[in-house]
């Protein structure tokens, strides 16, 4: 059983629940987007034109890329686990949601609550986690946000919740801003009680 200090969880779905092949360099290439730059942002900052001809061609790569993706290694038993336990969960995504729907429906994640970058603001902007602790009526302290990237963690804490940061390879720089950095499931899961 988790603690009782968390009584949600909410889920990155790309490199977190699910695979993911997606080349950003290559994205960033074909749109031509610097490496300094949020890919979503600059397509804000694009002309009409432009930003529906890269919206059309992210979004057949992320579809490629959701008919390819399986459950990362472990998550499948975690989340099952915390449905056993009927611990709240949410999946908060940039994908857009054709392509999250795939991925959910193709793994059959049991996980209902979904929010994509059509539905709120993408992350780092924490709209989209404050939403579901609204939704749940659970403050923002008593959840935890499971990603695997800087976003995730940035998110997480703009929404004053627990960082949890998945990193099954050598942890990036920024892995210190989590409060959480684990590798494998079985290792969250034992965090988890320990909070």
């Amino acid at each position: 059983m988790i603690s009782t200090n968390i009584q949600g969880v909410i889920f990155d779905l790309d490199g977190t629940l699910v695979t993911s092949s997606l080349d950003f360099k290559l994205l960033r290439s074909l749109i031509g987007c610097p490496d300094s730059e949020d890919l979503l942002a600059h397509l804000d900052d694009l002309p009409a034109d432009a930003y529906q001809k890269a919206i059309r061609l992210i979004e057949h790569h992320e579809m490629e890329d959701a008919i390819q993706a399986g459950w990362i290694n472990g998550a499948q038993d975690f989340v099952f686990k915390l449905l056993n336990q009927k611990t709240p969960m949410a999946i908060v995504t940039r994908n857009f949601s054709k392509a999250a729907a795939l991925k959910i429906s193709r793994n059959n994640i049991p996980i209902e609550t979904v929010i994509t970058r059509e539905d709120a603001p993408a992350k780092p902007d924490p709209t989209a986690l404050i939403m579901i602790a609204e939704q749940w009526n659970i403050p923002p302290a008593n959840l935890i946000y499971v990603g695997d990237y800087l976003y995730d963690i940035q998110a997480a804490k703009n929404a004053g919740m627990h960082a949890c940061l998945y990193v099954e390879e050598q942890q990036p720089e920024y892995a210190i801003q989590a409060d959480i950095v684990c590798r494998n499931f079985d290792h969250l899961y034992e965090q988890l009680k320990a909070l």
